[in-house]
């Protein structure tokens, strides 16, 4: 099988991937960019109601082109001198031609809208069964960030990744874990710590301009090197104050890989945080410890893994499971807008399904390499959860319960993403809009509201499991911690944990996760701070490999 992953990279879906992911079919033709170099600015072009021209006409064409060499993609940028109007334009046949719902998005003259505006007003307003935003996915990102956090797992901050109660006072920012040797972990922050200040300022009731203004300073240095002071309370009920200087952090993916020991055998359990290109390796040797260890069950956190590449998840389905148990069924099939039935709007390929990849993936040629991945051979697998799981992550459990793998869900209710996209860039701003939805080889998909567990599963999304709370006061991966102390009980007694005596009930609090970053998180008055949660490479990606051929 050679995959030509132009963009395996363009995104990730988690996070990540990115080179060329944009513009697929007419928009990657007839740009001839010059690096920014070229002539004078054209005239803008006009709206007519109902008529889409190519996007081609409008690609790279922007209002402030980039110059120079472009250090993720090789060559010059593509940019040329053009208007506010280019760049809408751009949006618009793009939007038209790949959006999953098109025909639910009004045609609105872009000439009335900046730029960002534009955007967001080009997706459905529909509501699923529960009355939630069908599209809660519509977002952009600097194309520059993206590619460096996609590609290498790098972004700028402290390390620290936030449970988000509330933006707006009385606010609510938990520490849900920090990144290996990053500042905040060197520091001596940890799991559990409520964030009380921010450089001075009170961050939970503090409601003024510029209090708010300096606790986004402090949250999200533009620069590295920035040292900020925060203050929190510990699980122990003791304030802590720390200096943490800023720096360009590496994401550790895949975390606490460990072997439980219990009445029922060896239980393999790790945290999984997001379908990047470093997980692979991790991912690997995690399994290679599993299976030498001989587990008899495996739990597998994804309570804050928000997404990433789909060839990364159909990866992991693999092995976990094994070819015994796949029987050459595939892992998702993609189901693009009406217009492209048979074939892949952004890479023009005939559609195909993605499969369970039995091989390592070379993710920086897009081709799979000889080196087939070791496997679990497990029909069982338990997945922790909360509405911080999200799409790659749920594709993983909606394409294992197609192949009649059992997953035990323990937590909560996932985010419901059963959608895809590929992030695209022009300008300098990478977008991503719904442009397909998956299915698994039993042809279900319709998990817009989220897999839930519970003890007696009625309706398709529903999935056999116990509800237990985000548990802040053990470290993940504590046998004691509120999750993971509720699926070693299943486990052991195929039975739910009472929340008495338990680590459930000692927990700080639940996340509200990505179902409420999207949706804003800012109960409470006032002005609200930035959301880190929106983080879009952590919280929403998931990508197919591009032109899959047989």
């Amino acid at each position: 099988m050679q995959l030509n992953l132009k963009s395996t990279l363009c995104l990730l879906s988690g996070l990540i991937l990115m080179t060329a992911c944009g513009g697929g079919g007419g928009g990657n033709s007839g740009t001839g960019g010059t690096g920014g170099s070229g002539g004078g600015v054209p005239a803008a072009p006009s709206w007519t109601a109902g008529q889409f021209s190519d996007e081609a006409q409008f690609k790279n064409f922007c209002v402030s082109p980039r110059t120079g060499a472009d250090p993720f993609n090789g060559g010059v940028y593509p940019d040329k001198a053009g208007t506010a109007m280019h760049e809408k334009m751009w949006l618009r046949s793009w939007n038209n031609r790949t959006y999953l719902w098109y025909r639910e998005v009004p045609d609105l003259d872009p000439a009335s809208y900046g730029i960002p505006a534009y955007f967001n007003l080009l997706k459905t307003t529909a509501v699923t069964d529960s009355g939630v935003a069908k599209d809660q996915f519509h977002f952009t990102q600097n194309t520059a960030d993206y590619l460096q956090q996609s590609q290498s797992g790098v972004s700028s901050g402290y390390g620290i990744n936030w449970s988000v109660g509330s933006t707006r006072a009385p606010r609510s920012f938990i520490v849900a874990y920090t990144e290996p040797n990053s500042p905040a972990a060197l520091a001596g922050v940890k799991r559990g710590d409520f964030l009380l200040e921010v450089n001075g300022v009170d961050f939970v009731n503090d409601s003024s301009s510029s209090g708010v203004n300096t606790i986004n300073a402090g949250i999200f240095p533009a620069n590295t090197g920035e040292q900020h002071s925060f203050k929190f309370r510990t699980v122990e009920n003791t304030e802590v104050s720390y200096q943490l200087r800023s720096a360009d952090v590496a994401s550790s993916p895949v975390q606490n890989a460990r072997v439980l020991n219990t009445d029922s055998g060896p239980v393999g359990y790790f945290q999984f945080n997001s379908y990047i290109v470093p997980a692979q390796r991790q991912l690997i040797d995690a399994v290679k410890l599993f299976r030498d260890a001989a587990i008899s069950e495996l739990v597998v956190d994804l309570r804050y893994n928000g997404g990433g590449l789909l060839a990364l998840a159909g990866q992991l389905g693999y092995m976990v499971t094994g070819p015994d148990i796949i029987q050459n069924r595939f892992f998702e099939r993609l189901q693009f807008n009406d217009k492209y039935p048979n074939t892949n709007p952004v890479t023009g390929a005939s559609l195909s399904p993605t499969p369970f990849y039995n091989r390592e993936i070379n993710y920086e040629t897009g081709t799979l390499t000889s080196t087939v991945l070791p496997n679990l051979n497990l029909s069982r697998i338990y997945v922790l959860t909360t509405e911080n799981t999200c799409s790659a992550s749920e594709a993983f459990m909606n394409g294992l319960r197609g192949i009649d793998v059992e997953v035990i869900q323990i937590g909560g209710k996932t985010c419901g993403k059963p959608y895809g996209f590929y992030p695209t860039d022009n300008c300098g701003t990478t977008y991503f809009t719904i442009q397909f939805s998956g299915i698994n080889s039993k042809g279900f998909g319709d998990y817009a509201d989220g897999f839930k567990p519970t003890t007696n599963p009625v309706f398709a999304a529903d999935i056999k499991g116990c509800a237990a709370a985000d548990d802040f006061s053990k470290l993940l991966g504590d046998p004691e911690e509120g999750m993971l102390e509720t699926a070693l009980h299943y486990i052991e007694t195929d039975s739910c944990l009472s929340l008495a005596g338990s680590g459930v009930s000692s927990a700080v609090g639940s996340l509200s996760g990505m179902g409420a970053a999207l949706s804003g998180a800012t109960t409470g008055s006032g002005p609200a701070v930035k959301n880190p949660a929106e983080k879009p490479l952590t919280n929403s990606i998931r990508l197919p490999l591009k032109d899959q051929q047989e």
